[in-house]
């Protein structure tokens, strides 16, 4: 049986956890959110909108996010697709100038530890977030 997650996870502005995509399903629980889970070493937790860049550079750095995987339950991602990617991943990507867009009401508010929000807002998928 899978963990629980906490029911009141909140966003990097505080307000209630917004589901990241369902189509295709993301999250370490496969349930459509970004939650911070104890038990997710990799901390799944910023929701970002793929990019052909930022999949070639995944894929570069050794994580393929393209190529389906069916038994591991991975449909495989093209750009437009929302989906749970790990803090360093993300953090790295930034650092190399290939950092996807992030939907901020459904990244998980414990990113902030290591992320600013104002890095977060400069790489923001709209306004309206």
């Amino acid at each position: 049986m899978p963990p629980e997650p906490p029911d009141d996870e909140r966003n990097v502005h505080g307000e209630p956890l917004q589901p990241c995509s369902t189509d295709p399903m993301t999250g370490a629980l496969r349930d459509g959110d970004c939650h911070a889970l104890p038990r997710d070493p990799g901390r799944h937790e910023v929701c970002a909108v793929m990019t052909e860049a930022f999949l070639e550079y995944s894929r570069a750095q050794g994580n393929d996010l393209i190529t389906p995987r069916p038994s591991m339950n991975f449909p495989g991602l093209s750009p437009g697709d929302r989906w749970c990617v790990c803090v360093p991943r993300w953090l790295e990507a930034a650092e190399a100038g290939q950092a996807p867009p992030v939907v901020l009401a459904a990244t998980n508010e414990s990113v902030l530890d290591e992320l600013s929000l104002a890095q977060l807002e400069r790489h923001a998928h709209d306004a309206s977030d």
